[in-house]
């Protein structure tokens, strides 16, 4: 068993046929082959079973996934940093939307700037996907504001932030100081899509509060929603690093939930067998320069309408 069997082994298991794994890697399908049956072989099992077109894992094959994947990993750093020393060096970032429009392109000039050598490649997508990527080593950092299920990746919370709801000039709520939770059923709101820690972290506050909302436009794209809400009489619920321009030009109004709900983090996350480069480090000492926020002094507030208790609750 050898590197080339397990790096075939896990091609195979990714794209489902002899015939993808073998055009991803550059090999004759008859050679992926031979690699899994020697990989069979090896370890006295069968490691795929073939329902219809497709390969899936039998149960043996499912042990061996993330440890052929560790060393595989493991072997890779290993080689980039013998036979790269003295020469450019990469670090595979991922973002997460919020974050990569409003604060990655800073970092990563910071980043590069402090680290001679180092190329840093920048993948931006929502919270959903940037997890599967570090799992599968395809990033060997990022930076999120969404929730991480998975117990195989270090999360460090670093940088503060908060959500708040934004309303453009054209809409009722742009004159108001004060609007309270249940006047949002019924709004029309843009969404950042499903998947996004933007949405699911409204999403539960409108659950817990038992609110309706009405969404008229849904993008995976920050400043389209923020036009939106510039043009269109929509609401949204967004970072407020993403509108420093639009405040303090008085584009829009903007509401900070009194309760403190819709604060966050963003924070730092790698595999917890990550080899931890130099700049890995780097990295973590970069976003620490950015860890607080402030509200504008022009700030309205949402509030949670109180119910008074009724008197057989005293």
């Amino acid at each position: 068993m050898t590197i080339r069997h397990l790096t075939i082994f896990l091609a195979v298991a990714e794209y489902g046929t002899m015939s993808a794994a073998a055009e991803h890697l550059y090999l004759s399908q008859p050679t992926i082959s031979q690699a899994i049956r020697e990989l069979e072989k090896h370890y006295n099992g069968l490691l795929f079973e073939r329902l219809g077109k497709k390969l899936y894992l039998t149960d043996r094959g499912t042990l061996l996934l993330p440890q052929a994947r560790e060393l595989v990993n493991r072997f890779t750093e290993v080689e980039e940093l013998m036979l790269n020393q003295g020469q450019t060096s990469i670090l595979k970032l991922g973002s997460t939307l919020t974050v990569g429009t409003c604060l990655t392109p800073t970092v990563m000039l910071k980043l590069e700037e402090s680290t001679p050598g180092l190329e840093v490649h920048s993948y931006v997508s929502n919270t959903l996907e940037i997890e599967q990527k570090l799992l599968k080593s395809e990033l060997d950092a990022a930076v999120v504001e969404g929730e991480i299920q998975s117990p195989d990746l270090v999360v460090i919370p670093i940088i503060d932030d908060c959500l708040v709801l934004a309303a453009g000039k054209h809409h009722p709520f742009y004159e108001r100081n004060l609007i309270f939770s249940d006047e949002l059923n019924g709004q029309p709101f843009a969404m950042r899509e499903k998947g996004s820690g933007t949405r699911q972290l409204f999403e539960n506050y409108a659950d817990k509060h038992k609110l309706l909302l009405k969404v008229t436009w849904e993008a995976n794209c920050p400043r389209t929603i923020l036009n939106a809400v510039l043009y269109n009489k929509v609401l949204s619920v967004m970072s407020l690093r993403l509108m420093p321009h639009e405040i303090r030009h008085q584009r829009l109004r903007i509401f900070h939930n009194e309760d403190l709900e819709w604060n966050r983090t963003f924070k730092l996350v790698y595999h917890k067998n990550k080899f931890l480069t130099p700049a890995i480090y780097e990295l973590e000492k970069i976003l620490w320069q950015y860890q607080s926020i402030k509200l504008p002094p022009e700030c309205g507030i949402l509030r949670n309408r109180i119910t008074d208790p009724s008197p057989a609750a005293v």
